[in-house]
């Protein structure tokens, strides 16, 4: 099967940041593996030399990237590599991919990878677009366009269940019918990422087990939630926080559109016992920071389809405390959701103390990945798009 696989890259200057290009630079491979002709099509090459790449313009605000898709250069590329399936990662971008494959002749699979969604649900089932895509009423926009998207693709493809289940209420409330088109297929987890717990030298340093927080600093992500809940517990003096800045500087149009990421950091680098660290875009340096640590903290998104924050923590053996929300609700542990900042105080002090419940917690969540193993997720994406 010839698959070109269409990736936009939001953070071109710091790829390590970049979920969608670190999924497709851990899939592509495994697709090759499994005898898939795949050329990857972005802004930054991606996966190993078997891969094919056709390098594409940066679309320079998350905007450009959902509205402002090239169809001569697309019809360009589906003639030049004739594939047999399209994937789509933007899949805003699938009408404009549909539109590119009737003009260049191509009867190719045409499939949309739901990487992130521009809506969430409230309590009471409201359809809620988000607040990140909203910028001067942009919001819904977004979302019909992701309406035409999922209306345009011969398959669609979800990180989750929870995932799927809203993507089906939202697609109904805008009358698209998804049919039998929708997939389950999980975002790969990083083998460079993945500790056996029982073997894992833990930390018995002073100062207070390490909790470690490595999401996007984002407001969307309620890293304001996160911030006060990291003053109660750093408050309660046995545990000690390590935040991960992702991103690093960015660009001037990102931070034009939206600053909360410096001062969401700013805020944190502000409490006792709160680290500031940087990988510095180098995948061993991450690995490195988990060293230590004792358990890892998910973040408050409301609409949150999948975490792949969440699962390098996991495959490193790191338990993780969590809202009770969205997938986090699916995936981690119950005995460790929370609804409440004492409840999550009295998580993290019982995985720093009681060693028989983290061996236990550290053990289930490594197990929780295996499945995420990058060759069984190439053989779900092959099927989902066959």
């Amino acid at each position: 099967m010839r698959v070109l696989y269409l990736l936009n890259i939001s953070n071109p200057d710091r790829l390590s940041a970049d979920s969608g290009w670190i999924f497709a630079d851990l899939l592509a491979p495994a697709l090759a593996d499994a005898e898939a002709e795949v050329t990857i099509a972005a802004p930054a090459a991606a996966g190993d030399a078997r891969c094919g790449f056709r390098q594409t313009k940066v679309p320079g605000t998350k905007y450009r990237a959902r509205f402002s898709a090239d169809i001569d250069e697309l019809v360009a590329l589906i003639r030049a590599e004739k594939p047999d399936a399209v994937v789509a990662n933007q899949i805003e971008e699938a009408p404009a991919v549909r539109t590119a494959l009737l003009e260049a002749g191509s009867d190719a699979l045409l499939a949309g990878y739901c990487h992130y969604l521009p809506f969430s649900f409230a309590d009471d089932g409201q359809l809620l677009v988000d607040p990140s895509l909203n910028d001067v009423g942009l919001g819904r926009p977004v979302l019909l366009a992701f309406a035409a998207g999922l209306a345009a693709c011969d398959r669609v493809m979800a990180h989750s269940y929870t995932a799927a289940s809203w993507i089906t209420a939202a697609a109904a409330r805008m009358t698209v019918d998804l049919g039998a088109k929708l997939r389950v297929v999980p975002a790969p987890r990083d083998e460079r990422l993945v500790r056996d717990p029982a073997v894992a030298r833990q930390s018995s340093g002073t100062g207070g087990a390490i909790g470690v927080y490595n999401h996007r600093l984002y407001a969307h992500y309620g890293t304001g939630q996160f911030v006060d809940l990291a003053r109660e517990l750093v408050a309660s003096g046995t545990v000690r926080l390590r935040v991960m800045d992702l991103f690093g500087q960015r660009r001037v149009e990102r931070r034009g559109l939206d600053g909360s990421p410096e001062e969401m950091r700013d805020q944190l680098a502000a409490l006792p016992l709160v680290q500031i660290v940087s990988d510095r875009g180098d995948r061993v340096r991450y690995k490195n920071l988990f060293a230590g640590a004792r358990f890892g903290i998910a973040p408050f998104r409301p609409g949150c389809p999948w975490s792949m924050s969440v699962i390098d923590c996991q495959g490193m053996g790191l338990p993780v405390i969590s809202p009770k929300l969205g997938w986090l609700a699916e995936h981690i542990d119950p005995e460790l959701c929370f609804t409440t900042a004492a409840e999550a105080v009295a998580l993290a002090e019982r995985l720093a103390a009681d060693g028989e419940f983290h061996a236990l917690h550290a053990k289930r969540a490594h197990a929780s990945t295996a499945d995420f193993a990058p060759a069984l997720v190439a053989v779900r994406y092959l099927e989902a798009i066959s």
